[in-house]
């Protein structure tokens, strides 16, 4: 398991633009999901279909950036990666936060989903600051 994390970093990092690439992927999933599954089964996840939308619009703003990062930036990257991993904490900040306060509402599938997205998250910034890190040294 281990190896197979490090061979993903080393190939991210032979390509540094890949990681935006990875990013808007799953930042465009995301935005989907929300938008989408969850808002049109409010009723099953809990979570209230306005707050949905929010972080749906919200994600569909960083997998916008990081497709442009990875369609333009050609030089510099790094000044680039580093807002992106900064939204990505701050979202997740906020994701703990909505958890918290509509704990209440949450059914079992909603804390799963948002728990899931959560640690998903934290990975990928895990793996950016990695990325980051090792072509800098290199």
């Amino acid at each position: 398991m281990i190896s197979s994390i490090k061979l993903i970093i080393t190939k991210l990092a032979s390509k540094p633009k890949n990681i935006f690439l990875l990013d808007s992927i799953g930042a465009f999933i995301t935005a989907f999901l929300l938008g989408f599954v969850l808002a049109k089964f409010q009723d099953a996840f809990g979570m209230p279909q306005t707050i949905l939308y929010f972080l749906s619009a919200l994600a569909l703003v960083f997998a916008i950036y990081s497709s442009c990062c990875y369609y333009y930036v050609t030089t510099k990257w790094r000044s680039y990666l580093y807002p992106i991993m900064i939204a990505n904490v701050l979202y997740c900040c906020l994701t703990s936060g909505l958890l918290i306060y509509y704990f209440h509402k949450l059914t079992i599938l909603g804390l799963i989903y948002f728990i899931l997205e959560i640690s998903i998250i934290i990975c990928l910034v895990v793996i950016e600051r990695k990325v980051q890190r090792d072509r800098v040294t290199k």
